[in-house]
């Protein structure tokens, strides 16, 4: 393969990593986006809360709106204003509901939509009278597109006792206790079915009757924060939860990864036959066997390089560009092993090419991880990066190289030279030391030899050879008496 279509592979493949790290950046930053939208959802909907906490303070209670009798009336329009809006701003929706607050026959505005509250509970007709005396006055209000809200325990029973049929009405309690009467649902259907009020016309609200007297709102309110932000909370999981990566985009990566490269290799085993001289036309079977089976090859290369930088770079702390440099030395290495296990090249030449192709893709890797810092345009900076980076890597490895060749040969010369002159040096002294131990050995012989007087010139002598100082060797017979007698 020449160089140009070598450097095309690489940018090929630096390519696929570049785009699969722009697929994980557009999910980290969405999540960082939604988290951040979320801090500001939940900071409007906690104020709402907050807001509504101190309008019920100053404008009900403290004023004692409504006596004691009416004054659940007002905290419930009051509250389900900053209920509702707080739940909707924490769903990044806005504020919904608007307090009317002018004893006219809306009580709050939603989207639109008059809506009238009534939180009544004497009468136990679960709100239906105060509808029916609101009807007197305003008829035209359920005609204008109106809605009446009550109470969401109210409301449920009024729902259940709507559905039932008169036989199952008739199992109900016929005096009061715990549940509702069969009273309460003839109740309920006279109103229903006597007026012009529908069910349809009947909403709950977002709290119950008992939620909203005097000495609950607060608790009310307060737990209501509380559900707000388990439900942020919750919020915040599924964002974390659509950022992760899924095996759908990550099947995608690999068939895109596998086109890609296919491809890729189709095209260089094309342009490689017409360098050789060959027209399309006059491609033979063979060729084209041959071009497809590099074609083939190239494509499960491509998915399983796709696959690999998927998931090092989402499940390992792998960079895109680094985990498609450890796929590409993968490959280039076991091409080398396959080369020593078919005895093409020996385990010397296998390590030396499997370092050149890590170092290869190593530089590649870092072109790529600069290019794409220095360009932030997605995938076009990862491929100039490499692009220039591979450039440069083979200008210099070509010079580094023939200079290496200059230095290694330069480097045997001066081994020969100085092998010869120890070689030298080292027979002198051979010889010097076999001619050192003839005479040792001669006065070793001389020192211990049966004949005493012969022995002791001998141990004289070899005293002296053995460097003794001359007052310290008994060499006389004075020396000999004082050394034994003093």
């Amino acid at each position: 393969m020449s160089e140009a279509a070598k450097l095309a592979k690489l940018n090929q493949e630096q390519a696929v990593a570049a785009w699969v790290n722009y697929l994980n950046q557009i999910r980290l930053d969405n999540l960082l986006t939604a988290l951040h939208v979320q801090d500001l959802n939940l900071q409007d909907a906690l104020s709402s809360i907050d807001d509504a906490v101190k309008k019920i303070d100053l404008e009900v209670v403290l004023a004692n709106r409504g006596g004691a009798k009416g004054m659940h009336g007002f905290i419930a329009e009051v509250a389900e204003v900053g209920i509702g809006n707080a739940r909707s701003q924490l769903l990044g929706d806005g504020a919904v509901y608007q307090w009317v607050n002018d004893n006219g026959p809306v009580d709050l505005m939603r989207g639109g939509v008059e809506i009238q509250q009534k939180f009544v509970q004497a009468g136990g007709r679960f709100g239906l009278g105060a509808i029916a005396e609101h009807l007197q006055k305003y008829p035209d209000f359920i005609k204008n597109g109106g809605k009446y809200q009550i109470p969401a325990d109210h409301f449920e029973m009024v729902e259940k006792l709507h559905s039932m049929t008169r036989e199952e009405a008739g199992t109900l309690l016929t005096l009061s206790g715990d549940g509702p009467s069969f009273r309460d649902w003839e109740r309920v259907r006279s109103f229903l079915d006597g007026n012009s009020v529908g069910i349809e016309s009947l909403e709950p609200s977002t709290l119950e009757y008992r939620e909203v007297q005097r000495g609950t709102y607060s608790s009310t309110m307060e737990a209501e924060k509380q559900s707000l932000q388990a439900t942020d909370q919750s919020l915040r999981d599924s964002a974390y939860q659509d950022s992760r990566p899924k095996l759908s985009e990550g099947a995608k990566v690999t068939l895109a990864a596998a086109a890609i490269e296919g491809g890729t290799t189709f095209v260089l085993a094309v342009v490689e036959k017409r360098r050789q001289g060959k027209k399309l036309k006059d491609f033979t079977n063979g060729d084209w066997t041959e071009i497809a089976g590099d074609t083939g090859l190239g494509f499960v290369k491509g998915g399983v390089r796709g696959l690999s930088i998927y998931s090092l770079s989402n499940f390992t702390a792998t960079s895109a560009a680094v985990a498609s440099a450890i796929v590409t030395a993968a490959f280039g290495i076991a091409e080398q092993a396959n080369k020593l296990r078919r005895g093409e090249i020996d385990e010397l030449e296998f390590i030396e090419n499997a370092e050149i192709v890590s170092l290869g893709a190593a530089v590649s890797a870092l072109s790529s991880f600069i290019g794409q810092a220095l360009i932030p345009v997605p995938v076009l900076g990862a491929v100039i990066g490499n692009t220039v980076g591979m450039v440069m890597y083979r200008a210099v490895s070509s010079s580094l190289s023939q200079r290496e060749a200059e230095l290694i040969a330069r480097y045997l010369e001066e081994q020969r030279i100085l092998d010869e002159q120890l070689a030298t040096e080292y027979q002198a002294l051979i010889e010097q030391l076999d001619a050192s131990m003839s005479d040792y050995i001669e006065v070793l012989e001389r020192a211990f030899s049966p004949d005493v007087e012969l022995a002791l010139l001998g141990s004289v002598q070899l005293a002296r050879e053995l460097g003794v100082a001359s007052d310290e060797i008994l060499d006389s017979e004075e020396k000999t008496l004082a050394y034994f007698l003093d």
